[in-house]
């Protein structure tokens, strides 16, 4: 592989070191197990390995070909400590989560550039977002997640987590509020 497609797929270590917080975080009891240095760290190895089998060119397409990696990567350890044999409907279920908390990210930061630097910049912005959620209360980091991670809805949310519709907003509201007083407008 050319040093200089090392340095793009590079550029989006921060967007996926992000997408990994957010899926693991959404998943409390691999606390301890599994980490999203180590997933990043193992998409990138195979990135390495199978760049030749990238066909695309823009960023989206680069950004889209990684989360496909990162997903199979994290099917492979949710399987390790979760299953003893392969569920492809689950991994199908797994691969629309992660590409629509791709999007849901991607929207958060509002993201449209195409310059190596804003890339840079997006990715760090991702990281520092998926930092913030995780400094947040767990309760709170919950429901956002929930919310603007996986795409439910109060109703949902409170069903899931035991909580009236009400609680659930008080905490989404609350960690939003804190969310963007860590971010500065990055998230305005």
């Amino acid at each position: 592989m050319a040093t200089e497609d090392q340095k793009r797929i590079e550029e989006f270590r921060g967007y996926l070191h992000a997408l990994a917080r957010l899926q693991l975080s959404a998943r409390p009891w691999l606390a301890g197990k599994l980490d999203s240095s180590d997933l990043v760290q193992k998409t990138f190895v195979r990135a390495y390995e199978h760049c030749e089998q990238y066909r695309g060119g823009s960023d989206a397409e680069l950004a889209g070909w990684l989360r496909q990696i990162l997903n199979r990567v994290l099917a492979n350890e949710l399987r390790h400590w979760g299953q003893a044999r392969r569920n492809v409907g689950a991994e199908q279920s797994l691969e629309q989560e992660l590409d629509a908390s791709g999007y849901r990210l991607d929207q958060m930061l509002q993201a449209d550039q195409t310059s190596v630097s804003q890339r840079v910049q997006r990715g760090e912005r991702a990281e520092r977002l998926a930092e913030a959620i995780e400094c947040l209360p767990e309760e709170q980091r919950v429901v956002v997640l929930a919310r603007h991670c996986r795409g439910l809805g109060l109703q949902e949310i409170a069903e899931e987590t035991g909580r009236t519709a009400a609680s659930v907003a008080g905490l989404l509201r609350r960690g939003l509020a804190t969310l963007r007083e860590q971010l500065g407008e990055e998230l305005s």
